[in-house]
């Protein structure tokens, strides 16, 4: 098993390219299966996630062909051609491996009739339970059942048909199961009360390439007009907004100048304007965003995640690390997952002065951390803690790291590229 060690970094400068979106890529990966043409994309991360996502979707007989990319900057490109869906059973030993598997449930029964897909796995991070997929399946008139872990879901005689889907809460998953359950559905679908992250966008925009009918993007309100069929396309996976910012929160923490190739601050904005508040200087340029910081300690903030357009769940381990050496008292509020502060006691073992309540972490920063042994326990608080070995005196090694090749891609040379001193071993 593979650690990271890290020792304290000087002011980071240069640029780094940021990668294809993790959240955007798995999803339109799934999307192949909606049809018997090619879909080819491009700018796609190096990740184990994605890796097992193409495992999965050969397991449904789909050909997969990849031509890796050239440089740390270029992404892969991928070429998914579901000509005949052979089998629509996706096993428990596939899809414990990520959440982000299940979203094949929504195009198979669309455009297959059927599926048997395993309740998903992934990061231990609480509950987060699939009704509302299973529900917005049931409102295009699928019928659905649980068994022996197992999602069984098939259409009714003649396809999916359109319909109201009104979520009782924003849920990114649900929104896309409700979008690729739709395209194909005959009539028209209307879907209440959407997630708006760029990544529903970034999949609306794929799908509306393959032929789809889907008006009202980025807002809460998304109507669908049923296809026939979908057709071939070629799309590039948007930049990975949570990536970026937490190459931001980086230069946030250790001093210096970086820029950010293909970040968007409109992607990002509730984290670009704390950063703003915190102390670091943040302008958009041509090719994304610099960012300069003079190394002074940051200022404390109080943040809630939220849906977006607020302050992402997905960041919030890494902010934590900034805030450690922040100038007075931070709150952090966690509203979307209830075991997300998982990272407190290891960044506890660097010397981090951190109290928990409930959903609420109170962060006093301290004048210095000192690097220690951690373990990773997932994908984000795994990057949380190599961000603060980043600035702690001393060695820090953070083990467990296979939780970060599902997420970040080639993480330790694009920090090393500018300026961290930081190696990948064998334990």
């Amino acid at each position: 098993m593979d650690r990271i060690r890290i020792r304290k970094a000087a002011r980071l400068q240069g640029e780094i390219p940021i990668s294809g979106a993790k959240n955007a890529a798995l999803k339109l990966m799934a999307a192949c299966l909606l049809t018997s043409e090619p879909l080819v994309l491009s700018n796609v991360p190096r990740l184990a996630d994605v890796r097992a996502m193409a495992d999965l979707l050969k397991s449904f007989g789909v050909t997969v062909e990849r031509t890796p990319g050239t440089s740390l900057g270029e992404g892969d490109t991928y070429r998914f051609q579901a000509g005949t869906i052979a089998s629509s059973f996706a096993s428990y030993d596939m899809v414990r491996k990520m959440r982000a598997s299940f979203q094949v449930l929504a195009p198979l029964v669309a455009r297959h009739g059927e599926a048997k897909v395993s309740l998903p796995g992934g990061c231990a991070i609480g509950a987060r339970p699939v009704d509302m997929h299973l529900k917005a399946l049931e409102a295009l008139g699928a019928e659905v059942s649980l068994a022996d872990g197992y999602v069984l879901a098939k259409a009714p005689k003649g396809g999916l048909v359109g319909g109201r889907i009104e979520f009782s809460k924003v849920s990114v998953g649900a929104t896309e199961t409700a979008l690729m359950s739709s395209v194909l559905a005959k009539g028209k679908t209307e879907i209440g009360n959407a997630a708006r992250e760029p990544e529903i966008e970034d999949l609306c925009l794929c799908l509306i390439a393959m032929g789809a009918k889907i008006s009202g993007l980025g807002s809460g309100r998304l109507i669908v007009e049923g296809v026939k069929e979908l057709h071939g396309a070629t799309y590039a996976v948007m930049p990975d907004r949570i990536e970026s910012g937490t190459y931001a929160i980086a230069l946030a923490l250790t001093g210096g100048e970086l820029e950010l190739i293909g970040a968007r601050r409109d992607n990002n904005t509730a984290l670009y304007d704390l950063l703003d508040r915190a102390g670091t200087d943040i302008q958009e340029t041509k090719r994304g965003i610099r960012l300069y910081r003079n190394g002074a300690p940051p200022a404390a903030v109080e943040v809630t995640t939220a849906p977006f357009p607020g302050f992402p769940t997905d960041l919030q381990a890494q902010l934590m690390a900034l805030m450690t050496i922040a100038e007075g008292t931070s709150i952090i509020r966690e509203t979307i997952f209830e075991n997300r502060f998982m990272h407190v006691p290891e960044l506890g073992r660097l010397g981090a002065d951190i109290r928990v309540h409930g959903d609420v972490a109170t962060v006093r920063g301290v004048a210095k951390l000192k690097g220690a042994p951690v373990m990773a326990t997932d994908l984000r608080a795994s990057v949380s803690l190599v961000l603060a070995g980043l600035v702690a005196e001393g060695e820090t090694i953070v083990n467990r790291v296979y939780h970060l090749d599902r997420g970040f891609d080639r993480l330790e040379e694009k920090l090393r590229a500018v300026g961290a001193d930081i190696v990948r071993e064998k334990e």
